[in-house]
């Protein structure tokens, strides 16, 4: 089959305005061990299930892109732990992550989702069977699929809703009357989002800016931008709007981004890992920054395995195949070999745990 063909970059989609940024001061604490608590229902996480290898799906998927030829050339400047795995194989990659993201502590995974009958959605059970295996939930992605609008994301919710909304993993938010969310990737492609207040029962929306004309049919925020983070854009308007109107706030934030093996010759700005540090710079200022004393309603973390724009917690090797140059995570909060891989799985605990405490604190 002939993979259904994506943007090189999701970069490219991301709200104008967001100054560059190539690197952030060197220098992390030390790391801190991956709690054994419930997930946070709270912390939401981007997952792609969008790759394919020979042995499950027939052909490569998205390991090729920037014209490579897998496994040893793949088009991230990183490479998987487990390889340039496939999204289909549920007893091997899927419950492997569905294990790391548990170990995160993150509860909510975003899974990128590109229409009715897509890749994507033909993952849909994959994902849930799995997370539903873990004590995860799923929540999604609507990405700007080719004749996306309002009245076709209000159509959507209403397909996932019935095709997926008695799964275990669905995701409910118990604090909001049991209602899933749905994140919609640049929202600022469509003008008028008045329809979505069609599923306001069943559906928490989210914008992705911060435009506050553009926000008020929707059901809360998330920025989704990395690069923009970096930069602490003042987010102390959008935070309040929401607040005072009872939408979520959820801001985006990531450990890095680098595309330049998935789209060559790209000119958009590389953000440094700093071995951890831009991690560590980033959850802090989400958490000073959002509503009610600093504590967003939610955090949205970009991301666990988008590889092509090097955003993932996944797990890294820097033991790689082939001729090609590799980053990894050796050195991240003082970390080396094995225990690197996971350095940014068991940093998010640690941070998730830090915005469950401050979650406590302002409920009491």
């Amino acid at each position: 089959m002939t993979a259904r063909p994506r943007p090189l970059s999701r970069r490219g989609f991301l709200a104008a305005g967001a100054a560059a940024t190539t690197a952030v001061a060197a220098g992390a604490g030390s790391a801190t061990a991956a709690p054994t608590h419930k997930p946070s229902a709270c912390a939401h996480i981007f997952y792609y299930p969008w790759y394919g290898n020979p042995q499950v799906y027939g052909e490569w998927r998205h390991w090729q892109q920037g014209e490579l030829t897998p496994p040893e050339a793949i088009s991230s400047n990183y490479y998987p732990v487990l390889g340039p795995y496939d999204s289909g194989d549920r007893r091997g990659a899927v419950d492997r992550h569905m294990r790391w993201l548990r170990q995160a502590g993150t509860g909510v995974l975003v899974s990128s989702w590109w229409g009715q009958g897509s890749y994507e959605d033909r993952m849909a059970p994959v994902v849930l069977d799995a997370a539903a295996a873990a004590g995860l939930q799923v929540a999604w992605h609507i990405e700007p699929y080719e004749g996306r609008d309002a009245a076709s994301v209000v159509a959507d919710i209403r397909y996932l809703t019935e095709h997926y909304g008695d799964h275990p993993a669905f995701h409910r938010d118990a604090e909001r009357g049991g209602r899933c969310a749905y994140y919609v990737f640049n929202s600022l492609l469509t003008v008028d989002w008045s329809p979505l207040h069609e599923v306001d029962d069943r559906a928490i929306v989210m914008a992705q800016t911060w435009d506050l004309s553009r926000i008020g049919d929707f059901g809360g925020v998330y920025t989704y931008d990395a690069i923009a983070t970096a930069n602490k854009p003042d987010w102390s308007q959008v935070a309040a709007f929401c607040a005072e109107r009872g939408m979520v706030w959820a801001p985006s934030l990531g450990p890095g981004y680098i595309d330049d093996r998935a789209v060559p010759g790209n000119t958009t700005p590389t953000l440094g890992r700093a071995q951890g540090r831009t991690y560590d710079l980033e959850w802090e200022y989400a958490l000073s920054t959002g509503n009610s004393g600093g504590v967003p309603d939610w955090v949205s973390i970009t991301s666990f395995n988008e590889w092509h724009e090097g955003t993932q917690i996944e797990p890294a090797t820097a033991d790689t195949p082939g001729a090609l140059d590799y980053l990894s995570y050796e050195g991240a909060y003082g970390r080396k070999g094995g225990r690197a891989q996971t350095a940014y799985l068991d940093r998010t605990a640690y941070w998730v745990t830090r915005f469950e405490a401050a979650h406590a604190r302002r409920r009491d």
